[in-house]
């Protein structure tokens, strides 16, 4: 067996690439926060500090962008998917009676 590395290079990641767009979301997820945040974006879990409510109740929601991805990169326009898919999840929440407090994500 070769003793050939795997690296997150060989793989197509940037990993420079990946730190600023990091930071730029950071920024921009900050610009969010309410007073009940408590830590940062980073971590392996959030904390959201539930308070001013009576008998509170957690609801979350994430959902994937699915095939909408596909339809902007055959039009060449992504630049809606990100409102797309926190509409999506703030609409989910909103039909349960929920609040939106925070928002999920993951890339997969």
């Amino acid at each position: 067996m070769k003793d050939d590395k795997i690296t997150y290079e060989s793989a197509g990641v940037n990993l420079l690439a990946s730190e600023k767009i990091k930071d730029r979301i950071k920024n921009l997820a900050e610009k969010t926060y309410t007073p009940n945040v408590l830590g940062g974006v980073g971590g392996f879990g959030a904390m959201y500090k539930i308070s001013g409510y009576r008998d509170p109740v957690l609801v979350s929601s994430t959902d994937p962008v699915g095939t909408k991805l596909m339809v902007a990169g055959m039009v060449g326009d992504y630049s809606y998917i990100g409102e797309d898919l926190v509409n999506a999840c703030v609409n989910d929440l909103i039909v349960v009676g929920a609040e939106p407090l925070f928002f999920l994500d993951y890339i997969a």
